[in-house]
This record gives structure tokens, C-alpha cells and sequence, in this order.
């Protein structure tokens, strides 16, 4: 049995500082922002591009949202990619995207370039910029593609928030308002916002996404190279559609055919948009199927039993386990349960990247082991809410094999662990056996050997 030094615990001075300088930086440039924005705007045209630009907010959120109920991520996560999106991307974009269309006209070039050959380059860089420090730093909050899907967008709607309060407000309502009146501002801002948000809203988190799928597999690779090069590959996939996607308004204004913009919106956007989101259906689909492929290592361990990882592989079955808890045991079964199942799924992709190798050194790999135990003790008290209280359910205890069942008329039988267990059935557990060999400290056979369990207490 090899022996894991305890992991450390605390973030560290260097982190402190970067956490400290990261959050000055997003602080610094919403202001620079909000300045230049009033500037630029005004103070009415600011207040209805703000107001019209938050108005999709909350359904793009949602969606994402919505993508990543199977492990959520931590809010402040979250909230720090929007905000990063929302101040440091569109403030370093704004600025490089002056200074180039500026050097374009000097040189006797179209600004109108500036959005193909600047734009989509700096924009796309700047936005990953955010999720990318978050691998760095907190790579263990990364499950894979989903999260790098969910961390790019939540960057990239913020964003296209702040865009749009540009567009809404500056090319909608201020150049409407001072050329007709009020009147023809609130026209523009109508006829901006169908195109921009109504139809093509769901443009900066499409391509950023792509950025994200390849941190999200860089973050479940042991490979070196595929950790330099899915980014690199995602990153330069978005630059291109955003630059492509760009070229059509362009190429609309030099020649006067509107249709181009049609064609584009046709036979790029809306083929790509479909593709992604059955790429996101099936990866949402993939964390409950992981469950399924790492957890019986617990189930022959003793930690779980089969039916509780088979509740765990669909949203459905995790929904009909949730009222079975509250049926049994009120609120607090339902709290129970849904703490249960998230803290599985955990489970499952830290059981995965042990699998893997991604945690490879013996100070990461203490590290592991300790998160391992942790999510295993969190199963363990959850479990006790409702485990042994539905009526309608026989007493039962399962070894790792069988089933010891209690029946009313008293009589105990071993009974064996069908093919398709019924959902959900929590038992009580008897405390596993040590087992050498395992990955991990928790789970069987793996490259690492780091032994067995200690024996638990009941």
C-alpha cells in the first residue's frame, strides 16, 4: 500500500494575489466602461441600451443553466466569467477595434475591415481569457465539456450584453433620436433588437462555445499535447465563424445585396446552432451515463448500491428519486436526495479523472483521495435521511453482491442484485472490506495502488 502525504489546505499568497488582482482588473474596467459608455451615449440613450440589452439576459442564462443541471456550477464561477465577459473582454475589445479602425483609415482602408480582420480575433481571445484563468486555477470545478460550454457562454453573454447596449442605445436610439426625435430612437431600438437579439442573439455564445469545448476536453485529458491543442483548435474555430459571420454584414454594405446576409444566416448560423445544441443535449446526457460507468466501483465496494446508481443516470429517474425521498420523508428527504445526487455525480467525475490520470503527481493525488472521502462521508449522511424509512420497501442490508432482505413474515433471504434494479431501493450498507490496488483510496483496481478503505462505522 503506498501512502499519500494529506493535502494541503489554505489558497496560498500567490493565489490570493492573482484572485485579488483579477477581481481589481474586472472592477477597473467596468468603470472604464460605464464611463466610456456614457460618454459615447449619453445618459437617456445609456439607460435604454442598458434596459434593452438586459432584457434577453435571463433566457440565455437559463439556457445554459439549463445545460448544466446534472453538476451545476458554483455561482461565483459563473458570475465571474459574466463578468469578465461584461468588463475586461468588451473593454480590451473596444479599445483594440478604435486603435485598428483608426491605422485601417490612415491607410486607406475601409473600417468596415475591422470587423473581419480584428474583431472576431481580439474579441474571441479576450472573452476565453476569463474561463481560461478559471482551468488554470480552479481546473477541479471543470467536469469537461459541458463546463467549458457553460463558462465560455455565461463569458460570452456578457459580452454581448454590453454590445448590444452599444448598438441599442448608440446606433439604435442616440443617431435616432438626435436626427427625428424620441419617437424614431424607440423605432430603431425595436428594429435593432429583432435583428440583433430576436435572430441572431444566441451569435457570441455559439462561437465562444466552441473555444469552450476545447477547454473541456483539455480538462479531462492527461495528454499533454491535447491540453496545448484542443484550446488552441477551439479558439481558432470560433475566431473563424465570428470572422465569417462578420463578413456577410460587410460584404452587404460594399455590394447592396441584402440577401447575402439571408444566405450566411441560412446555411452557417442556423446549421451550426442546430449541430451545438445536440452536441449539448448529448454531453448533458453523458454526465448521467458516467454515473453509470464509474460509480459500480462503489456498488462492488460497498459505499453504493445498484439501485442508486441506476437513479442517478437519467434527469428523469434523478426526478422520480427526489419525490420518493420527499414522499418518505418530507422537505428534508427532498433536500437530501438532490444533495445526494449532485455530490454522486462529483463522485463519478472525480472517480473518472482518477481513472484517467489527471492527477498524476503525489501531491495532486492526495488531493483526490481527500476530495474522495469527503463526497463519500457527504453520500453517507445524506443517505441516512432517507435510507430504511419507506414502509412499502422490505429491510434490507446489501453487502457489495447481494441482498440480505428482511420480509414482514420475519424470514431473511440473500437474494442477488438483478440486471435492471428497481429505483429506487436505498439500503442500509454493511462497511466495506479493505481491498488492495485500488485508485484512489476508495474505489477497486486502478494504476495507483494506493490500498483500501479504512473500515467505517455505522
Amino acid at each position: 500500500m503506498v501512502r499519500v502525504p494529506p493535502p494541503r489546505s489554505g489558497l496560498g499568497w500567490r493565489r490570493i494575489l492573482v484572485l485579488v488582482g483579477v477581481i481589481l482588473l474586472i472592477a477597473g474596467c467596468a468603470v472604464l466602461m460605464l464611463v466610456t459608455l456614457g460618454e459615447r451615449l449619453g445618459l437617456t440613450a445609456l439607460v435604454v441600451g442598458v434596459v434593452a440589452a438586459i432584457l434577453p439576459v435571463p433566457v440565455l442564462v437559463a439556457c445554459f443553466l439549463w445545460l448544466d443541471r446534472y453538476e451545476p456550477e458554483p455561482i461565483k464561477y459563473l458570475v465571474f466569467c459574466f463578468s469578465w465577459g461584461a468588463a475586461v473582454s468588451t473593454y480590451a475589445s473596444l479599445n483594440v477595434n478604435t486603435l485598428a479602425s483608426r491605422v485601417f483609415e490612415s491607410a486607406g482602408l475601409s473600417d468596415s475591415l475591422v470587423a473581419v480582420l480584428v474583431a472576431p480575433f481580439i474579441e474571441e481571445l479576450t472573452k476565453a481569457l476569463g474561463p481560461i484563468l478559471l482551468l488554470l486555477f480552479r481546473r477541479r470545478e471543470w467536469s469537461g465539456i459541458t463546463d467549458g460550454i457553460v463558462y465560455c457562454g455565461m463569458s460570452a453573454i456578457g459580452f454581448a450584453m454590453v454590445e448590444n447596449i452599444l448598438y441599442l442605445g448608440g446606433l439604435g436610439y442616440a443617431e435616432g433620436a438626435s436626427e427625428y426625435g424620441p419617437a424614431t430612437g424607440t423605432m430603431n431600438v425595436i428594429a435593432i433588437f429583432i435583428t440583433r437579439v430576436l435572430i441572431s442573439g444566441f451569435a457570441h455564445p455559439l462561437f465562444t462555445s466552441m473555444t469552450g469545448v476545447g477547454l473541456g476536453i483539455a480538462a479531462r485529458s492527461a495528454d499533454r499535447v491535447v491540453r496545448i491543442a484542443a484550446p488552441l483548435a477551439g479558439l481558432l474555430l470560433a475566431m473563424i465563424l465570428h470572422g465569417t459571420w462578420n463578413l456577410a454584414p460587410t460584404l452587404v454594405q460594399q455590394t447592396g445585396q441584402p440577401l447575402i446576409l439571408l444566405y450566411s444566416y441560412i446555411s452557417l448560423m442556423v446549421p451550426i446552432f442546430l449541430g451545438m445544441v445536440g452536441l449539448a443535449i448529448w454531453l448533458r446526457g453523458w454526465e448521467g451515463r458516467l454515473t453509470e460507468r464509474r460509480l459500480p466501483d462503489y456498488v462492488r465496494a460497498g459505499w453504493l448500491t445498484p439501485p442508486e446508481v441506476a437513479a442517478l443516470s437519467s434527469l428523469g429517474r434523478r426526478h422520480a428519486a427526489r419525490q420518493w425521498a420527499r414522499r418518505i420523508a418530507g422537505v428534508e428527504g427532498l433536500r437530501a436526495m438532490r444533495s445526494f445526487q449532485h455530490t454522486a455525480t462529483r463522485l463519478a467525475l472525480l472517480r473518472d479523472g482518477l481513472v484517467r490520470g489527471l492527477d498524476a503527481k503525489p501531491a495532486q493525488l492526495a488531493r483526490s483521495v481527500a476530495e474522495e472521502r469527503q463526497l463519500l462521508d457527504a453520500m453517507m449522511a445524506a443517505r441516512q435521511v432517507f435510507v430504511g424509512r419507506d414502509p412499502q420497501v422490505p429491510v434490507g442490508v446489501w453487502d457489495g453482491t447481494r441482498y440480505h432482505l428482511t420480509f414482514p413474515d420475519g424470514t431473511r433471504r440473500a437474494v442477488a442484485a438483478p440486471s435492471e434494479p428497481v429505483v429506487p431501493i436505498p439500503v442500509v450498507l454493511t462497511p466495506p472490506a479493505p481491498v488492495s490496488g485500488w485508485v484512489g483510496g476508495y474505489a477497486p483496481a486502478g494504476p495507483y495502488g494506493t490500498g483500501g478503505p479504512p473500515p467505517r462505522r455505522w
